[in-house]
């Protein structure tokens, strides 16, 4: 205590002695409403965003050994009122023995304002308070205050699809309820918590910060350890509280709001988090690594991949193929492959450390990359149909001629980029993992999916054995290499009508129109080709056809309701709604371009047998489409430890905590669950 009080002298003398000059704003607030017009009698949300400057820090709601939180003295129009604020999960700064509970970067601080019922359209609402904060370094600490204010107008409550955005990245650094009740106890002066905790939750980072006040000791360290479905969190008592709330922190930005009672705590189980590197490394690590490469061999038999690798494998199957090119042919495409998921890994990874709440195959969620890969794979079925050719992709040439070697590299890349729509059994689990590993262990999950997407060509170049079981080269390559498109048109078929789906009919028919226009392009390339021509004069009409589907906007994607189930669009509320009426819960989460999405619902959700017995028990059914990245369904998602979709879970009446189901399901387990509801 003596230290902390020579500590905090210090500080107050620093800030004192601080010449006027220097007094100028450290941190920077600003309130923004989500809703500029928001409507009578609605609850619209506010933000009060405080910027630090470089080197400078706010702190979190209880601020630890020393500080002082943000706070706001509101002045409101008559019948108008705001809650209380809600922080953000906050960092910890540990400064000569104290804890400080910080936030070292921009941050938002979120309330709720009520307006008054009787407000008419077009009243001005002028929103201001008085706001005042503490601002510090690692050296000196400065008390700042000043005005915030926003102008409103009564109107329809609209949200502009910015500021949406905007909020919802602020929200997603909120604490989330647990939902259940935590326990502690104080033993031998240790503060010891059990938080239940599905294991199959992801948690790379955990932390408790305690918003009780002198319930543990700031600054002691805190081990986190897993017992079955519960994290016990262990540290120093200051005192035998009779409750104890607070926030504990799982990775990142992401944390759980916790209320806990006094109760037993079971034993302590493995370490978790930076407490565990050295079971990162070897046990979580090699089974997400296993794992990714299982799932990525699986996408080899996808319709999109499979006529693409045994393209490679009819290359190997010429004779003019030697032992030493085979091998060279075999690196290039695997090389080819991992550099593609790595860095759609690396992307993945940047948006989300941004705040952003997308998982695996984000890229898809935007309508002109999808349009782009309907160039691509009309391209590619119409080379194989044998309308044009090109090196890169034809049945063998790259690996016959000299320089084949950049062939195959883009071949390999091609593949891993049309294989991210799909995610199936394996990939969930090791994406999952990978999105909270460490950067390095998470790069690795990734190079370890292209691992598997690119073992079977691998094996075919470094394995003469193999290479002797492939059919000798003759006429029926020519044949082969036409049925092979026809997945390809299927795949493109597909695609077009995800395009439909993202961006309506008119983006299809833009879609469908640039791939006609490629196609024309390209069967002018190929009549060119037979007259010992060349093709560049077709480039500026594949490259109109591009510029065509880029300009197709992204709208709002529906889920889809009703249906043999008469399931309803997914939404916490709708969610909450259906928990309380006492009924059991099927949520399922799905996107029009998840092939494992689509055969799920085919083959076991949209079953009359399935309706016949969700009816007769009274399950609630909803489906979460997250085609164009929803971003309240992406953190719902991201909160039961996935990455992407499908998410299938069954909620029981009286159960806190629903039921993750298997990513390939079956009408039996489905009916199962309905009858033991």
């Amino acid at each position: 205590m003596r230290a902390k009080l020579i500590f905090l002298a210090h500080l107050l003398l620093a800030a004192l002695l601080l010449p006027t000059a220097a007094r100028a704003q450290h941190i920077h607030p600003r309130l923004i409403a989500e809703s500029a017009a928001p409507a009578s009698g609605q609850t619209v949300a506010l933000a009060v965003v405080m910027t630090p400057d470089k080197g400078w820090h706010g702190y979190w709601q209880n601020p630890g050994d020393a500080g002082v939180p943000a706070d706001v003295k509101w002045r409101l129009p008559e019948g108008a009122s705001v809650d209380a604020l809600r922080y953000p999960v906050p960092g910890t700064l540990l400064i000569a023995g104290l804890m400080n509970y910080v936030y070292e970067r921009e941050y938002a601080l979120i309330a709720s304002l009520a307006v008054p019922n009787d407000a008419r359209p077009g009243t001005p609402l002028r929103i201001q308070g008085d706001a005042t904060w503490l601002a510090c370094t690692e050296e000196v600490c400065v008390p700042e205050q000043g005005p915030i204010a926003v102008d409103l107008t009564v109107g329809d409550g609209r949200i502009e699809p910015a500021t949406r955005t905007q909020f919802d990245g602020w929200r997603a650094r909120l604490p989330r309820p647990l939902g259940a009740s935590a326990r502690f106890e104080v033993r031998q002066g240790r503060m010891r918590i059990a938080v239940p905790l599905p294991q199959d939750v992801a948690v790379a980072d955990p932390y408790f910060f305690p918003s009780s006040e002198n319930a543990v000791d700031y600054a002691a360290p805190q081990s986190v350890t897993r017992n079955g479905d519960a994290l016990i969190v262990e540290t120093a008592a200051r005192g035998t509280p009779k409750a104890l709330s607070g926030v504990l922190r799982l990775n990142g930005d992401t944390g759980l709001s916790i209320d806990a009672v006094p109760g037993p705590v079971p034993a302590a189980g493995e370490p978790v988090g930076r407490t565990s590197a050295a079971s990162w490394g070897l046990r979580t690590v090699l089974i997400a690594l296993a794992s990714a490469v299982l799932g990525g061999l699986l996408l080899n038999v996808m319709p999109c991949v499979f006529p693409i690798l045994s393209l490679k494998a009819l290359g190997l199957a010429r004779a003019t193929v030697d032992e030493r090119e085979a091998r060279r042919e075999a690196l290039a495409y695997t090389a080819g492959v991992i550099v593609t998921c790595l860095a759609l890994g690396g992307v993945l990874l940047a948006l989300r450390a941004g705040g952003a709440a997308v998982g695996w195959a984000f890229q898809l969620q935007d309508p002109r990359i999808i349009g782009l890969l309907l160039l691509l794979v009309t391209a590619i079925a119409l080379n194989l149909a044998g309308l044009f050719e090109l090196r890169t992709i034809g049945a063998g040439e790259a690996l016959a001629a000299r320089g084949g070697i950049g062939g195959a590299f883009w071949t390999g890349a091609l593949a891993a980029f049309v294989a991210t729509p799909c995610t199936g059994p394996f990939m969930a689990a090791a994406l999952g993992a990978a999105l909270v590993l460490p950067v390095a262990a998470a790069l690795a999950v990734f190079a370890g999916l292209g691992l598997g997407l690119a073992l079977p060509f691998l094996l075919m170049g470094f394995v003469p054995a193999i290479r002797r079981r492939l059919p000798k080269p003759g006429p029926w390559m020519e044949t082969m290499r036409s049925i092979l498109s026809v997945p390809m048109f299927l795949t493109a078929l597909g695609l077009a009508w995800i395009l439909g789906r993202q961006a309506g009919v008119d983006g299809m028919v833009l879609g469908l129109g640039a791939a006609l226009l490629l196609s024309l392009a390209l069967w002018w390339a190929g009549v060119r080709q037979n007259r010992g021509r060349p093709i560049l004069p077709a480039l500026p009409a594949a490259a109109i056809a591009a510029g065509l589907v880029l300009t197709a906007a992204p709208v709002a994607s529906r889920a889809e309701a009703g249906g043999p189930l008469k399931a309803q669009p997914f939404s916490e509320a709708a969610l909450k709604t259906a928990r309380d009426s006492g009924r059991p819960v099927f949520a399922y989460f799905t996107a029009d371009w998840c092939l494992t999405c689509k055969v799920n619902e085919k083959a076991a959700i949209e079953r009359a047998e399935v309706a016949d017995a969700f009816a007769k028990h009274k399950v609630a059914v909803l489906v979460g489409d997250w085609t164009n990245g929803d971003p309240a369904i992406g953190r719902f998602i991201e909160a039961h430890g996935r990455s992407g979709v499908p998410l299938y879970l069954y909620y029981r009446p009286g159960v806190a905590e629903p039921e993750v189901l298997p990513q390939v399901l079956t009408p039996d387990a489905l009916i199962e669950r309905a009858r033991q509801s």
